[in-house]
Order: structure tokens, then sequence, then C-alpha cells
């Protein structure tokens, strides 16, 4: 793989042309990737390659103009290309200064998945979906897939960055149905390192327990329907957290005047218990060490004690709101970097899970996520919770399925009333813009002290 990343003749194209530009970035990726579907235990697809890529970019008289090839041969052709696009183009582009670095980060991966073959990823699968077979699954969906790689940054600002990673996910979906009842559970593990993070999970107990959960959805009853006292789980709190706020934060967003969050910086947006995060750099689904721009990632406290405190931003969005960039510009080699969030989650709290629930007369607890929306610019939501159940005198008591949570970003951060002290990231994948880029998202159980709370349509 990492013949094509010839790092001098990259470094050469950028000397060539550095005086007929404002600034210029080289991004080159070489990457091979794996992915098995397996239907109720039966493989149905098994897709393995290799993908190779560079994109030029340069900037003059505050315009981009860039070239993608997937032919080392071609790179003089592409070279020229781009510079043609930005020689009669004019805009208002400006970049916001940031530290050149030069580097070379490893890969964390003990067992790179490269190393691993087909067949023992498909034997890991089967272990999966075999602990999901239980009484009323009728289907199961196990996904697997895998990603690893070399990629290469350099720009004119004398940023030179080399980059090893790798990453792996299992996904599973079972379906239980009973009579003209059918329901489903769904779970995920996975992490940004080798085939070892697989290795280490229980993987009975993973699959058991997205089965037991379509399973006992079954039974579950319809919920009532109002304003209630709600416990989220882990999985909501970083789904509510990402979507609702996250995306918010985006500071292209804001630019574009669709985030309920414009123009709230240093103000109080949720209550004191509220502090939200996003960190490229920790371990997790979501890590990458610099960004699609060369800017090292760090944690990004984005929320403080409920204030308003920073925005996700790529170099360009942070020139024109006056700021620092964060390290979020991110995408493919051959798309042009937008601003995305990497691992965010709320800050746990301390408070036992068992001391959430215990002044709780009649509530419900939402557990999970099956998908829902969030209008950013008006500051509104709908989430669909995967599984749920009613809380009676601070006990959690009968199942509900199909309950719906909704209401404005702002109203629920300031009524989050209790924060726990556990913790979990999930992993997925977020899109934006025609975009996919893997994330995590988590945090503790939270209390909110009143939302809406329904059906699920």
């Amino acid at each position: 793989m990492t013949n094509q990343l010839d790092l001098d003749l990259f470094e050469r194209i950028l000397n060539k042309i550095e005086n007929k530009v404002d600034y210029a970035d080289i991004r080159v990726s070489d990457s091979q990737n794996t992915a098995i579907t397996m239907k109720d235990g039966k493989v149905q697809e098994i897709r393995s390659g290799s993908d190779f890529g560079t994109v030029i970019r340069v900037l003059k008289n505050g315009a981009w103009g860039s070239a993608f090839t997937t032919e080392l041969s071609r790179m003089d052709e592409v070279v020229e290309t781009a510079l043609k696009l930005v020689k009669s183009l004019k805009s208002d582009v400006e970049l916001a200064d940031v530290k050149s670095k030069v580097d070379s980060v490893k890969s964390k991966a003990q067992i790179k998945p490269s190393h691993v073959s087909i067949e023992d990823k498909k034997d890991l699968m089967n272990e999966v979906n075999q602990a999901a077979t239980i009484e009323k699954i009728v289907s199961t969906t196990v996904s697997y897939v895998d990603a690893e790689g070399k990629s290469l940054f350099l720009n004119t600002e004398g940023t030179s960055i080399t980059n090893e990673e790798s990453r792996v996910a299992v996904f599973l979906n079972a379906v239980a149905a009973e009579e003209d009842m059918i329901q489903f559970g769904h779970g995920s593990i996975g992490g940004a390192r080798g085939f070892e993070v697989l290795q280490k999970e229980d993987i009975e107990k993973f699959g058991r327990k997205a089965a037991d959960k379509a399973v006992r959805l079954l039974s579950a009853s319809k919920p009532p329907s109002g304003k209630f006292p709600v416990i989220l789980d882990p999985e909501l709190t970083g789904v509510f957290i990402h979507e609702a706020v996250g995306h918010a934060s985006e500071a292209d967003l804001i630019l574009q005047n669709d985030s309920i969050l414009k123009g709230k910086m240093g103000t109080q947006i949720g209550s004191e218990l509220v502090t939200i995060i996003d960190d490229a750099s920790m371990d997790a689904f979501g890590y990458y060490p610099y960004d699609a721009e060369g800017v090292k990632s760090s944690e990004n406290v984005l929320v403080k004690n409920g204030m308003l405190v920073s925005l996700l931003s790529s170099r360009e969005s942070a020139a024109k709101l006056g700021i620092s960039s964060s390290g979020n510009a991110r995408s493919r080699v051959g798309d042009q970097p937008i601003v995305r969030m990497s691992n965010t989650y709320l800050k746990p709290g301390d408070m036992k899970f068992e001391e959430l629930i215990e002044d709780m007369a009649n509530g419900i607890y939402l557990k999970g996520s099956r998908g829902g929306q969030v209008d950013t610019g008006k500051g509104i939501f709908q989430f669909n919770a995967a599984e749920s159940f009613m809380i009676e005198n601070g006990e959690v008591k009968d199942p509900l399925r199909d309950v719906s949570l909704s209401g404005n970003i702002l109203e629920i951060l300031n009524k989050v009333n209790g924060v726990g002290s556990d913790f979990k990231l999930s992993i997925g994948f977020c899109g934006k813009g025609g975009q996919t880029a893997p994330v995590g998202d988590g945090g503790p159980h939270v209390r909110v002290s009143e939302a809406t709370v329904g059906g699920a349509m």
C-alpha cells in the first residue's frame, strides 16, 4: 500500500506551484476494506477491495480550485486542472491560522484486519447470528465492515503528516414476530483499532441482548401520551447530543443561518449539569489524529455547565467567524472537507441510576434509538426510542413500545436535572452533504424533568 505515498513526489509538486497560489494542499489515501453481509446465517455478499486517490486543492484570490485522481501517473494533469479552475475565480475564502505540523502516526491496531482471513470474519459473524437466534426471532442480519489504510497530507505552510488507521465494526438487526406483531432489536460493536476490538467483546452477550430486546417488545404496551419526566439511557443521550446539539454547533450550519445556536456564544443554553464535548483524539469509533486540513485533533468543549463556549469548525468557517479551527474538517479524499463531528458526548455527572429514578413517581425510561428527525434551524426534534419502560414510584416497571420523544432542543437542555455517573459511547456513521463519516456518540443516563412523549410515527 505504501509505495503510492511517495512523499518526495508530492513535496516537489507543491514546491512547483506554491508561488502561483496563495495556498495549496495535497491529500493522498491508500486503503483496503471489506464488507460482509449475512442474512439468517447465510452470507449474502462479500465485498473486498483497495482504494487509492489523491486530491490537490489550491486557493487563489479567495477561491478554491481542486482536482482528484485515482491514478498517480496523472498527477501533473490534476495539478494543471486545479490551477485552471481557480484562475478566473474570485471569492472571499480565508483560512484561520494554524501551526504547521510534521508527524507520522502509527495505527493503534494490534491485529490488522488485512491479517484476518475472510473465514475468521465469517466465523465471528456466525457466532453473533447463533447468539441472536432464539425463540420468536424470525430473521437476523449481521453486517461486518473494516477499513485499513495509510494517508498523507501536505500543504504549502510546511505541514507534512502521514497517518495509518484501522477501523472495524459489526452491526446486528434481529427481527421478532408473534401473530401479527413484528419488532426489532439492534446492536453494534467496533472501534478505531484492529480485529482485537471484536475479539475482546462478549459475542454471546452482544447477540442475545439485541434478540432479547426484539422479543421483549412483542409483549410491550403502547405508551401514554403527554408530558412526563424521562430518563434517557447513554445511547439515546448520545443520539440527542449528536443530532440536536452537535449538528447545531457546526460552524457551517451557523454561517448558513441553519442553527438554533447562532448568536448564542457565551450564553446559557442548558442547565448547569450540561457539559458537551467533541473529542476526535479519544479512543473511540470517530477517532482521527489530524483532520482533513492537517489540524491536530483535541478535546473541544462545546457547552460548559450549560454555557455555549465553542463551535465545531474548519479553517475556512473558523476564519469567517473569527475563531480558531477546532480540527473538525472531515471528508473522504475525493470530497471537499466539511465540518463534521467526531466523538460527541455529554460529560458524566455523579448520580447513580437508582438516584436518578428514586423520586420519580410517574415517568418513562427511554433506551436506544431507531431514528428520528431534527430541524437545527428551528431547534425542534423528534426521536423514536428503541425500547422504553414505565417508571412508577422510583422503580422501572412495564415495557413500552413505539415511543417517541419530541420537543425544543433548548428547552430539553434546560430541563436536565440529573446526570448519571456511568458512561458509554455508541458507534455509527453520520451523513452530511452526501458524505458519510464514522462517529461515536454517547454519555451517561440523563434525567429530564419534563418532555413530550407519545406513540412513534
